[in-house]
């Protein structure tokens, strides 16, 4: 079994076939998806359809390409959500210097203020982070160390940059660029890092892997992740699957089979 560590449910995307894509995802052995709010209205969105489908985590969060449109109110509102139960993250949060979407003022506001939001009621926090990695950092160990403080998602940093925040406490997450040919970066960082601090993701519906790529991303497309990193470890398929899943469990406080959430 494996667990879709992060993945937009709610987008239009999936409007059409959403059920559809939920079901092959279950046939291909996924036993969970955690679906990830980037405002107010997507984390309303996944929360309903977490409460709607057991196999689907929601998160909170505001994403820095939306920051600037990003007030105090909608902070209270997420707070406010992300006491429900079906919430296990506050994310995606973070900064995006690439894109330039939002100003760099309102991005580094609106992440320290969910940071302490999350850290207020502890919430393991799904960190976006993309040519922002020395502030990103910086900002992180401000936070101090811990367990199951959160997650990088869809790491694009070195290992010696993934290995800093693992010191201080978090997963970090491989998406389906670890199958294409010539990303050997991330490669070299799902070999190097410890299996007991990954988790896979797929990013749907963005980033689709090979031998999907160029097509619309989906969970069930998770598998093709978890295939790489064994075959680029070395490892027997299951030993990822295994790991990875129990670290998402541990993070997020997701049940095991038949269980109660942790």
């Amino acid at each position: 079994m494996l667990i879709d560590s992060h993945a937009h449910l709610d987008m239009d995307d999936f409007e059409k076939d959403r059920e559809d894509v939920l079901e092959r995802a279950v046939q291909a052995g996924i036993g969970h998806m955690v679906s990830i709010g980037i405002d107010l209205k997507s984390s309303m969105a996944a929360l309903n359809l977490a409460r709607k489908h057991a196999c689907i985590s929601s998160t909170v969060g505001c994403h820095p390409h939306n920051a600037d449109r990003c007030e105090a109110c909608d902070l209270d509102q997420l707070a406010r959500l992300a006491s429900e139960p079906e919430v296990v993250a506050w994310g995606e949060i973070g900064l995006d210097y690439f894109r330039g979407y939002s100003s760099t003022e309102a991005q580094l506001r609106i992440f320290q203020d969910q940071l302490a939001m999350a850290d207020d009621i502890s919430l393991p926090v799904i960190i976006h982070d993309r040519e922002a990695h020395d502030a990103t950092y910086s900002i992180l160990k401000g936070m101090g160390k811990g367990e199951r403080k959160g997650v990088i998602h869809c790491f694009s940093g070195d290992t010696d940059l993934a290995e800093a925040f693992i010191g201080l406490g978090y997963f970090i997450s491989i998406p389906g660029t670890v199958t294409y040919k010539n990303a050997m970066q991330i490669k070299e960082v799902a070999v190097s890092i410890p299996l007991s601090h990954m988790l896979i993701e797929t990013d749907s519906p963005y980033l689709a892997p090979v031998p999907r790529r160029g097509k619309r991303n989906e969970p069930a497309y998770v598998y093709f992740t978890a295939m790489e990193i064994a075959r680029l470890r070395k490892v027997p398929f299951e030993d990822v699957a295994r790991q990875t899943t129990e670290n998402a469990r541990v993070l997020f406080g997701l049940p095991a089979r038949g269980g109660e959430r942790r």
